[in-house]
């Protein structure tokens, strides 16, 4: 009696079981069996560990508990990389920090899997192996000074060897040279430099600046000079214009007095008011005119 009681139990747990077993086993199956890609990625779609196909973004379907999707970025990435040591082509030590944009084109998605699993190996493998090597050797060939000066070019010229030296499904999109620190003891021989150019620079406008002061000077003396000189040259030529006119006028009153006599007995009858002296001297004489009677 107790065997059978036993069986029965047995029975009815199994009959409660499998049931609840199959439910889940669906919903399990209805679950798996759809996948969602967001919008910036790409899904890798395998079947039993094997790529078969890549997912673009949007509602996919696979066949549950055989079919699995990896989801890959295609968005901008960007790594970090700080302490980078390097030597200038002038032997001075520096420590670098950079850092490198990139992005995994949607159509090489299936290749970063089948290569590197993730995104994180690829940059471990690729990425990590390249960028402090191709900074060095660029670094390599500036000096310290021009690597300063010459920022934008140096980032140009290390963008272009890591592109060049990166082979791999993945796209180098900016390199950025965030900062590049010298010793404390170079540092201070730039600023000594830097300083002392100022000032050399900082005596040449001050010399420059006398330089035009004394041209200006110049140049305005010799203007008054020349104003004088014309002034000169006016006043002369007027006072010789004057003279010639009064020398013509001597000149001609001299003729008409040669050429008739009585012109000044004429002139001083004109300027005679009529009248006598009322005062005379005791030697002084009666002014007459001379008047000639005709015969």
């Amino acid at each position: 009696m107790l065997k059978n009681g036993l069986a029965q139990a047995n029975t009815n747990h199994l009959g409660k079981i499998i049931p609840a077993a199959v439910l889940l086993l669906m919903l399990i199956s209805l679950y798996g069996s759809w996948y969602t890609i967001d919008q910036g990625e790409r899904g890798v779609l395998l079947r039993n560990g094997k790529i078969i196909d890549t997912a673009e973004p949007g509602l996919g379907f696979k066949i549950p508990l055989m079919d699995t999707v990896v989801k890959i970025s295609t968005q901008t990435h960007t790594a970090n990389y700080q302490g980078l040591q390097a030597y200038s082509r002038d032997q001075q030590p520096a420590t670098l920090r950079a850092s490198v944009t990139f992005s995994i084109p949607p159509d090489r998605v299936e290749e970063v899997y089948a290569n590197f699993k993730s995104i994180d190996l690829m940059v471990s493998r690729l990425l990590d192996r390249q960028v402090p090597t191709q900074i060095e050797n660029i670094f390599g060939k500036y000096t310290a000074i021009s690597a300063v000066q010459e920022r934008i070019k140096f980032g140009i010229d290390v963008t272009d060897a890591i592109t060049k030296s990166i082979k791999g499904p993945v796209t180098i999109n900016s390199v950025q040279i965030e900062n590049i620190d010298f010793s404390n003891a170079y540092e201070k021989s730039v600023e000594d430099r830097m300083r002392a150019e100022v000032e050399v620079q900082t005596q040449l406008q001050n010399l420059e600046k006398e330089r035009v002061s004394a041209q200006i000077a110049v140049t305005q003396a010799q203007a008054e000079a020349d104003s004088q000189l014309a002034r000169a040259i006016a006043e002369a030529e007027s006072i010789r214009i004057k003279g010639n006119a009064e020398a013509s006028a001597i000149k001609i009153r001299a003729e008409a007095l040669a050429q008739n006599q009585n012109l000044v007995e004429l002139t001083k009858a004109e300027r005679w008011d009529g009248r006598l002296p009322t005062t005379m001297l005791p030697t002084g004489t009666i002014p007459f005119l001379e008047v000639q009677t005709t015969k």
